[in-house]
Formats: structure tokens, C-alpha cells, sequence
């Protein structure tokens, strides 16, 4: 099942994380695809907010990984933008990271190919009509329940 939302500005984005925040569960996997400036570290930085992160919340280019541990779980927040090849995953050491009781959320995925872990959400964020657009996807048990969490 697809869900899709229309997000008028940045304060839009902020709040459509937030009202994710309490919608993901760890061990948890989610994708967040869409052009440069399309709403990717805006919506975790509503997620975070959202669950009382009160210090900065900037986009992990070229660091690759933010890590936040907050009282409910950890969240790492991926970028790949800046991979050469999917293997700088394996180099990196990034597999590390995942555990039963973190959620991670990924921009730019497909810049780690294959050995990215497989999604249980998708959110696919598009300019459109001076906002954005947001498509959401659950790809997974786990996902859906989010998603269902999510619209209820």
C-alpha cells in the first residue's frame, strides 16, 4: 500500500516528521529518496524533534552517519550521496551500526547498492506546486504496521 502526502513547506515537513516519530519501531530500515533539497533531512529532523532530540540535527553528506541515542532507541541517519561505489558500505563499516534496537534511516540508498539492508519504509520526496510531495511505501511486515500507525 502506497500513502501519499503534499507538504507546502519546510514547517510542513518538520511536522510530518514529527508525527512519524513515534510511528517507528527499531530494529527498522528506512529509505528516504528524492532530489537534493526535496525534504530528506527535514523529515528526520522532524523525527528527532519529535521525540525530544533538542540539538542539532544536520545533514550527514559527509560525515555519512549521524548517530542519536535517544531514550527510546538509537536512530543513525545515512547519507550516501558522496559514494564512489557501493562498497565504501562494506569499508565503512557501516553494517556495524545496525541492531535490534536502532531504526536507521538512509538518503541516497541506491548509492550502496547491494549491501544496504533492505527497507521496511520508503518515502520518496518530489518538488511539486512549490512544495513537496511525499510518497510512502511500506516494503515489509514491520513497515506496514509503522504505515498503519502512522494514518491512524
Amino acid at each position: 500500500m502506497t500513502q501519499t502526502i503534499f507538504l507546502a513547506d519546510e514547517a510542513a515537513t518538520l511536522a510530518f516528521g514529527e508525527s512519524w516519530s513515534r510511528c517507528l519501531q527499531p530494529p527498522m530500515v528506512v529509505y528516504l529518496n528524492g532530489d537534493l533539497g526535496t525534504g530528506k533531512t527535514t523529515f528526520t529532523r522532524g523525527v528527532l524533534r519529535g521525540l525530544g532530540h533538542t540539538g542539532a540535527v544536520k545533514s550527514p553528506t559527509y560525515a555519512i552517519v549521524e548517530s542519536y541515542r535517544l531514550p527510546e532507541y538509537e536512530l543513525n541517519h545515512f547519507d550516501l550521496y558522496r559514494f564512489a561505489y557501493p562498497e565504501e558500505w562494506e569499508d565503512a563499516g557501516l553494517d556495524d551500526l545496525f541492531s535490534g534496537s536502532s531504526v536507521n534511516v538512509i538518503e541516497w540508498s541506491v548509492q550502496g547498492g547491494e549491501y544496504v539492508p533492505a527497507p521496511d519504509l520508503i518515502l520518496n520526496f518530489s518538488a511539486q506546486d512549490g512544495g513537496r510531495v511525499c510518497n510512502i511505501s511500506a516494503q515489509s511486515a514491520q513497515g506496514q504496521r509503522s504505515l498503519d500507525l502512522w494514518q491512524n
